[in-house]
């Protein structure tokens, strides 16, 4: 391979000469990931041996040439111009296998198999689907001589990318939706740089992205403000800022006469699409008609987050401390000081209840009011944090032989908690905290038990933690579906569970992160214990937390501001930027943050 280097503009000969005969060979993966370095394909040498032909078309695979030209060269001309390799993409967790295979008797010309380890694949619509259950990549290339040259006659169905090369030349963006009136993300990968398909900037590829609908795992239960047909004005190649932090993007005529309430939510869902992108702020997104200079509507940023529906900021964070009461603390990360005042007591009927002591605790994102399990696990309340008053005399939920768990809220006012008795266990809604406890249907458990769980703010998915031998707990994401019906309390379930952590062999805690994301405590296979981010489609984001071995449970916010906070051999311990963890209270245990 050659590869560019910034602007310097260095090449660098990449491809070693490998023999054509004798044992499997291994493409390897491309060394590190660097989004700066540009890769470039080297075409095929002439009278090239069909071993060269094979491992040169699969390097020029990874390359940045437009429309893949360089891999295309490998190809007979037929193969070339119906190749469409930009449709899917397969990851795999190492480099490609290849082997000579055996071929067709009569012609006797080489077939070579290349097979791999699949770690994902990504779909038409950029949705990112990690592989369970080990699955094996194969397909097979035929070669057949044109001109006396060896060539590929049957390219692969999509372009297969090694982990690290997936990494480097893909990186991972958010797309909203709505469900109901709260944006929703939406994870998608889009190439690092233009695409050699569509020749779009990332920008482009995103905003093209977010026009073409959700993933068909979160569609069944969002929506977009884009009329059906919505595209870029044909010819979009590029969208840009203005000195004024604005852009601006032009629409084909489909969206011309929406209302304008609508076009301020299709603004909203591009403002905080595109907002992940540049690492300068993105203050105002306009929206334009086919001639790229009427405008439809825009909106600013703090009219997007009106719109947006996002939960408060919280003012507080919570945990149970050493004598089983539920209190909190305020944690500011971002002063100089970075500091931490005094724990007091969770107002309302907890400050004052003699005897009553609080195993598990979770709080509305408004702080009004506390769902809290006693400490032996049976009995479930929700108590007002207020007013002062009695504790209610009647549990909501009680487990008799078994014990509940931590509980949760989504925004929308339900409560969420797992019942662990073998009689009644499973997944439990209290519609708007208050109503009759609900047993929800949940697809996919294949005989595990739910162990843990955690309500995304905007109340379409749910994080579970589920044991299936007793003692090994894995990650999943549910989609939480609401169908339409009459009545206060239509009947709920979790659909279309899919691995959240695929690469850590046993997840010991998590939490909802800014940005759709997952913070997961776990270890992988033969490591050791650690906090990463996970994008709620399974991949895993590079960030993670320095010192985090032995945290049993952990808490974050989705306000970007406010400090991650967990418990560990130290107690309560919380983490301010730039630093290293700080002990809150030694015998504290169970953090959370509203929600």
């Amino acid at each position: 391979m050659a590869l560019a280097l910034g602007a310097v503009g260095l090449l660098v000969g990449g491809c070693a000469s490998m023999p054509d005969r004798g044992e499997i060979r291994r493409v390897e993966a491309s060394q590190g990931v660097d989004s700066q370095v540009r890769v470039f394909g080297v075409p095929p040498a002439d009278k090239a041996s069909p071993a060269d032909i094979v491992d040169g078309f699969l390097e020029a695979m990874t390359s940045d040439d437009p429309q893949l030209a360089t891999a295309r060269k490998y190809l007979t001309q037929s193969a070339a111009e119906s190749w469409r390799p930009g449709s899917a993409v397969t990851v795999l967790s190492a480099g490609l296998g290849r082997v000579p295979a055996p071929g067709d008797k009569e012609t006797e010309e080489p077939r070579w198999k290349i097979y791999g380890k699949k770690l994902a694949t990504v779909d038409e619509r950029s949705a990112y689907q990690p592989e369970t259950g080990g699955g094996r990549y194969e397909e097979y290339l035929q070669l057949v001589q044109v001109n006396k040259q060896w060539r590929i006659a049957t390219p692969p169905s999509s372009l297969v990318l090694s982990e690290s090369d997936f990494q480097r030349i893909y990186k991972p963006v958010n797309k909203y939706y709505f469900a109901g009136n709260t944006l929703v993300a939406d994870p998608v990968y889009v190439r690092q740089r233009t695409d050699p398909d569509s020749r779009m900037d990332p920008t482009t590829q995103t905003v093209q992205s977010l026009l073409a609908g959700p993933s068909k795992w979160l569609g069944p239960v969002v929506s977009t403000a884009f009329p059906t047909g919505s595209e870029l004005r044909e010819g979009t190649k590029s969208l840009s800022y203005d000195g004024q932090n604005t852009l601006r993007v032009p629409l084909n005529g489909i969206a011309s006469n929406v209302a304008q309430p609508q076009c301020q939510k299709m603004a909203s869902q591009l403002l905080y699409t595109v907002r992940d992108l540049t690492t300068s702020k993105l203050d105002r997104v306009e929206l334009l008609k086919p001639d790229g200079k009427s405008s439809l509507c825009w909106v600013t940023g703090s009219a997007a987050a009106t719109v947006a529906n996002r939960p408060p900021s919280p003012e507080h964070q919570y945990y149970v401390d050493k004598d089983a009461r539920l209190v909190r603390m305020m944690l500011d990360a971002n002063s100089e000081e970075q500091q931490q005042d005094k724990p007091e007591p969770a107002p309302g009927p907890l400050a004052t209840a003699a005897g009553f002591k609080v195993g598990s605790a979770a709080v509305t994102y408004d702080e009004k009011r506390a769902a809290v399990v006693s400490e032996d696990g049976h009995n479930l309340f929700v108590v007002t944090l207020t007013t002062a008053g009695p504790m209610p005399q009647q549990p909501l939920l009680t487990s008799r032989s078994g014990k509940l768990t931590a509980p949760s809220w989504d925004a929308q006012g339900d409560l969420w908690i797992a019942d662990l008795d073998p009689q009644t266990q499973g997944l439990w809604r209290v519609p708007a905290g208050t109503g009759t406890p609900q047993k929800v249907d949940v697809a996919g458990l294949d005989g595990g038990k739910i162990s843990g769980l955690k309500a995304s703010s905007d109340g379409v998915r749910i994080a579970l933690l589920v044991e299936k031998d007793g003692t090994r707990k894995n990650l999943f994401i549910g989609r939480i579906e609401r169908p339409e019906g009459k009545g206060d309390s239509p009947r709920i379930s979790v659909r279309e569970l899919r691995p959240a952590a695929p690469q850590m062999a046993e997840v010991t805690a998590m939490s909802w992160a800014p940005r759709g994301r997952l913070l997961v405590v776990g270890r992988e296979s033969g490591g050791v214990d650690q906090a990463r981010y996970m994008l709620s489609d399974g991949s895993m984001v590079a960030a993670s937390l320095p010192g985090a071995t032995g945290l049993s449970a952990i808490a974050a916010s989705e306000d970007e501001g406010k400090p991650v906070v967990g418990f560990g051999e130290d107690g309560i311990v919380w983490l301010p930027s730039g630093a290293q963890w700080r002990t809150v209270a030694a015998g504290g245990r169970l953090p959370v943050y509203p929600g």
